[in-house]
């Protein structure tokens, strides 16, 4: 999601940290008000600055996630999903995509555009 829209869609935060909840995750940290910030990497070739929408860990593993809602802002997304499997990789992380009903083909239209169609949304 683009920094933007996290102030509009807090509730979809709370019941995606819900499910997160019961699913075993824990340490959860949220890009939103009344929560731990995750870390932020800063990206050396523009300078911008690039948050996870949530981050959590499971069985010693650090995990990052990202909630895909549709957005006129696709290039961004996409760079944003880039940079953070890549960085999930070298750091033997997991980077999820978390989408909501409504949005999946567009989710999945922009896993398909940036070649990462091994992963699969996770849908709430």
């Amino acid at each position: 999601m683009v920094k933007t829209e996290k102030l509009e869609h807090q509730n979809i935060f709370k019941k995606t940290i819900n499910h997160l909840k019961a699913t075993g995750f824990d340490n959860i940290k949220a890009d939103i008000p009344g929560y731990e910030n995750p870390k932020s990497f800063v990206r050396k070739s523009t300078g911008t600055e690039v948050t996870p929408d949530i981050s959590a860990t499971k069985n010693g593993r650090k995990y990052f996630f990202d909630i895909s809602l549709k957005s006129n802002r696709s290039s961004q997304l996409k760079s944003k999903w880039l940079l953070l499997d890549t960085f999930s990789r070298l750091r033997s992380g997991r980077f999820k995509i978390i989408t909501m009903r409504g949005h999946f083909k567009f989710t999945e239209q922009l896993l398909n555009d940036i070649n990462l169609t091994n992963k699969k949304p996770i849908k709430i």
